[in-house]
């Protein structure tokens, strides 16, 4: 991946916002990219003219069920052969979950996501000026300027600080809900950090979180399981002057989901589809689901247009056909 120091971001984005098609700014992001797999999709979204993509974790299937790392670097090193090149001209931003964390379904009790998180950062060529390298986690914010247009991205690190789950016996439901005050997912200094850093004046927030936040009914992983620290999530969201969406992977599935005009865009799996007859998987429904689920290949889309003020929060299936989108006035 080409390295880009702070200042050469903001120098690229000035640039952007000088050209002739300056207006729109079009942000692709996925998640569940098995580097061993082939990865035909990538033809589609090049196709799509974007100017940043977001990998949205499990970018690298490199867990083992010890959780040892000896398999993580080689797996990372197979994926920067399977990444094309033509990635290496736009911005590229990267936040982990469980597979590329290094334990299936890990939280803060990871015995070695300081090493894991040395390997992340390397692989992203996260510059060593970087915060992520002066503190614990890989959560980050940044602004882009599209013409006026104030879009700030804000990404969470839903693993090194998360409460471990609790597991429930038989198939499904797999995880219990945790009431309890000292339950966290981010922990304390991230959640200082987030709700200082939501308070930058942005347009848009784009809060970005490998687990699904809105979503309650299926039984696996997400926000719900901690609803203390969802409902202060929503309350923050909810306390900033900026529409903010949330855009999330890990499933293995992709959809809309619309809570009182809060949308999420579930994009998942790049490569590494449900398997259709996967119990309670397949014909997965919720409350606040915009249409159906999708579960093969996919990526996500954010178009924004600074001069109609518009954004368009689309889902593509892996040949670039729409199957589902939602257009937003800002």
């Amino acid at each position: 991946m080409k390295l880009y120091t702070r200042l050469y971001q903001f120098l690229i984005i000035i640039f952007i916002a000088n050209t002739a098609n300056a207006e729109k700014y079009i942000i692709g992001f996925g998640s569940c990219l098995d580097q061993d797999a082939p990865q035909p999709i990538w033809d589609s979204i090049k196709k799509e003219s974007i100017n940043s993509f977001i990998f949205l974790g499990d970018n690298v299937y490199g867990d083992i069920p010890s959780g040892d790392l000896k398999n993580m670097q080689s797996a990372y090193n197979k994926q920067k052969t399977m990444i094309p090149d033509w990635l290496n001209n736009i911005e590229i931003e990267a936040v982990w979950d469980d597979h590329d964390y290094g334990i299936n379904d890990g939280g803060g009790s990871y015995s070695n996501k300081f090493e894991s998180e040395k390997i992340f950062l390397n692989f992203w060529n996260i510059p060593l000026a970087d915060d992520r390298y002066k503190r614990d986690g890989t959560y980050f914010n940044k602004l882009i300027n599209v013409e006026g247009l104030r879009v700030h991205l804000v990404a969470l690190d839903t693993r090194f600080f998360r409460s471990d789950l609790i597991k429930l016996k038989g198939n499904y439901p797999l995880f219990g809900i945790n009431k309890t005050e000292e339950a966290t997912i981010l922990g304390n200094d991230q959640w200082v950090w987030l709700e200082k850093t939501l308070k930058i004046k942005a347009d848009v927030v784009i809060l970005i979180s490998s687990i699904q936040v809105l979503p309650t009914e299926h039984g696996y992983e997400k926000w719900s399981l901690f609803p203390n620290e969802m409902k202060r999530l929503i309350a923050n969201i909810k306390n900033i002057n900026a529409r903010t969406i949330i855009i999330s992977g890990d499933r293995h599935k992709a959809a809309i989901y619309n809570d009182n005009n809060l949308f999420e865009v579930t994009s998942s799996s790049m490569n590494r589809p449900i398997k259709a007859n996967v119990m309670m998987r397949a014909d997965e429904t919720d409350a606040l689901m915009v249409g159906k689920v999708f579960n093969k290949e996919n990526y996500g889309l954010l178009v924004f247009d600074s001069k109609l003020k518009t954004l368009q929060m689309s889902i593509k299936n892996i040949d670039g056909n729409v199957v589902s989108s939602v257009d937003l006035k800002l």
